[in-house]
């Protein structure tokens, strides 16, 4: 974990010192402590055989254990949703994870009271929903959690008045307590970030505060004694009991707490001031470092700045972990005049396109669709940590010409010498299609290489369909979910037709890999690399490799990619997390055997995302045709699978039936990435 202990501790490393790390680190330790303490709160639990790859003999980033999301070898999220899981939480053994800052519990079989995740200072998301959990929870609970930003709730049994310390969490963007027995009064919850509010179907009484009329009545629904304008219920009608009540509970009718609490507020106010000087003193001394540097003409001279977030008037760290991701923001200023210049070589060297005796400092252009750049312009960019992945890291970057970029960090790719890598990432380079990201550059090493990729503004399907529950989530309705399976089945023709010769003209297709545009269209992703990946690592690298030909005669076809494309399908139709993207059979849910059962019985619609379902019922007919073309993709059989053209057939007869001819044609206008929309 060398890297973000570096990151977080030396006052000036630069974005220079970040991008030679990438490229010359090598790879990174995995802490002990971390999972001796997840061992630990493993045997806290009961019916836990769905953690069962969980070994002390192992490392927990390094073995991929079951619900563990890890960054460079530190555990970040502890996500065990759905796993039949009960017991005592015991968040004493999780205050030794420096690191974590999710959790989700979901659809489990907890009970008792909420477990004391307020020992968690640093938790940035806590998800509880469609358990058995009950009880009280103290008015001080989340007092010293002031990093918190989504918190889930749903569909407990929880009671008594909601924790007045929500009031003071001032990131709090997502809070869901729905489906509980909550009474007394709302909290005035003023704080701004506040986007995602569910308070409907407990007994909650009074009026709604006027800080929250920006959300509709949906969101209060199921209180019968709430009132105001947005439930369009006069309060004078209303008895004040409960608000007597509530505030009796809170207050205590003791004047003594308020001074305590106007004196804790004192006092925090006095430590926020004192940080903020700290913090403009050492932004003073850098600033004058800066212009020392520069004056003394030295062209290396980055000094690291911090980028503020939106709703933050000063940010005291440059590095935040947020939700299971490390963000890591560092800003160059502009270099001096003698610095522009010999930046300016460097930067036409790189453009070149030679590969000849690449060293650190070269970026090979391959594609010049959204201009030219050098390393040092990445250099000079912000970056953000997005994750790791089967083939490596990516780091978004955002250059002083406001064009966003990926950096993948390809640790696998050392099958091919210079020569023959640079002839195929021009071949992937040269594709064009709306629903196809070429790479834009490159930087070759022996021990590994950087490709760089135009960003998609709204991020991976997997994302979209499993991770927050945020208004792009709400917007994968059905006639989008339909839009991104024509999208990507006319992305993989597209590749299965520029690519025949390949064995795996993708190789890697998954939800993961399907980014989505601002117009919803999907852009397939880290496809061919079949042919450059280490022969060695290649079978867990590339999710082609998981089809049943592969697992029992260990080959691999194109119509391996019909397999992934079939899952993926799958996928949207039921938003399951497949266990097929897992390296252990362990979690997740086996959707091809669970589809292929479902067609068998008969009882398709059962298998359907409800979400769907349940706003519109008129689209259930041809959710479940597509669900039988998911199924005709993924059968054992590789020669009984779908063609891609039989595929393509059948999705747009669906698509003509469902959107219609004229809405088809809006669709085939509208602007792609390679429009220049982004």
């Amino acid at each position: 974990m060398a890297f973000a202990h570096k990151t977080l501790k030396t006052p000036h490393c630069t974005f220079l010192c970040f991008i030679l790390f990438l490229i010359s680190s090598s790879q990174m330790t995995y802490s002990v402590s971390d999972g001796d303490a997840l061992i630990k709160f493993k045997n806290s639990l009961a019916n836990s055989n769905a953690l069962s790859n969980w070994d002390p003999n192992t490392m927990p980033c390094q073995a991929r254990w079951n619900g563990i999301v890890c960054f460079d070898g530190i555990v970040t999220g502890i996500h065990l949703k759905s796993m039949g899981l009960s017991g005592n939480v015991d968040v004493g053994v999780l205050t030794s994870l420096p690191g974590l800052r999710t959790i989700t519990l979901e659809d489990n079989k907890f009970t008792g009271t909420i477990p004391e995740f307020n020992r968690l200072g640093a938790l940035k998301a806590i998800y509880l929903t469609n358990n058995e959990f009950s009880g009280q929870i103290a008015p001080d609970y989340f007092s010293k959690m002031g990093s918190l930003k989504k918190l889930w709730l749903s569909n407990n049994k929880f009671s008594g008045a909601i924790p007045p310390s929500l009031v003071h969490l001032r990131y709090l963007i997502e809070l869901h307590l729905d489906n509980n027995q909550f009474s007394g009064l709302i909290p005035e919850l003023k704080r701004p970030p506040l986007i995602s509010l569910d308070l409907s179907n407990n007994q909650l009484t009074g009026e709604i505060p006027l800080s929250l009329s920006s959300f509709e009545a949906s969101s209060f629904a199921g209180n019968p004694n709430l009132c105001g304008q947005i439930v369009g219920k006069n309060c004078d009608q209303i008895t004040t009991t409960n608000k007597g009540q509530d505030s009796g509970s809170n207050d205590s009718n003791n004047e003594e707490p308020k001074k305590k609490g106007k004196s804790k507020g004192l006092s925090t106010g006095v430590i926020v001031a004192v940080v903020i000087l700290l913090v403009v003193i050492i932004l003073v001394v850098c600033v004058a470092k800066k212009r020392k540097d520069q004056e003394k003409d030295i062209p290396t001279a980055y000094t690291k700045t911090v980028k503020a977030p939106e709703n933050a008037k000063l940010a005291s760290k440059a590095n935040k972990i947020s939700d299971g991701v490390v963000e890591v923001v560092e800003v160059a200023p502009n270099l001096s005049r003698k610095g522009s210049s010999q930046s300016s070589k460097r930067s036409n060297s790189s453009r070149r396109g030679s590969t000849k005796g690449a060293g650190v400092g070269d970026l090979t252009i391959v594609n010049e669709d959204r201009g030219m750049f050098g390393l040092i312009d990445l250099m000079k960019a912000s970056a953000e940590v997005l994750g790791n992945g089967g083939m490596g890291s990516a780091y978004k970057a955002v250059m002083a010409n406001g064009l966003s970029v990926v950096v993948k960090r390809m640790r696998e790719l050392n099958k091919m010498e210079t020569d023959a890598f640079d002839e195929e990432m021009r071949k992937l380079a040269s594709l064009r299609h709306k629903n196809i990201l070429p790479p834009l550059a490159y930087h070759y090493r022996k021990e590994e290489k950087l490709v760089v990729y135009e960003h998609v503004a709204k991020g991976s399907l997997h994302f979209l369909l499993h991770g927050e529950r945020g208004a792009a989530h709400a917007e994968l309705n059905w006639p989008t979910r339909l839009k991104i399976i024509k999208g990507t089945v006319e992305g993989l023709s597209y590749l299965h037709a520029q690519l025949a010769p390949c064995d795996l003209p993708h190789g890697n297709l998954k939800s993961s890999n399907i980014l989505i545009n601002l117009q919803y269209e999907p852009v397939l992703s880290d496809y061919g690399f079949n042919t450059m990946t280490n022969p060695s690592v290649v079978s867990t690298a590339l999710f082609a490799y998981k089809s049943p030909e592969f697992t029992e005669a260990q080959t691999v076809s194109p119509k391996s990619d019909i397999y992934c494309l079939g899952v993926v399908i799958l996928e949207i139709l039921t938003c399951k997390f497949p266990s097929q993207y897992l390296n252990t059979t362990k979690g997740g849910t086996d959707v091809v055997q669970w589809v292929a059962s479902a067609i068998a019985e008969g009882r398709e619609s059962e298998l359907l995302d409800s979400e769907i379902v349940s706003k519109s019922t008129s689209c259930k007919d041809n959710m479940v045709e597509l669900l039988h073309v998911g199924a005709a993709c993924t059968v054992p059989k590789p020669e009984n699978r779908s063609s891609l053209k039989e595929v393509m057939e059948r999705v747009n007869k669906v698509y003509a039936k469902d959107v219609g001819v004229q809405d088809e044609r809006t669709i085939q206008v509208m602007p792609s990435l390679r429009d220049g929309v982004l």
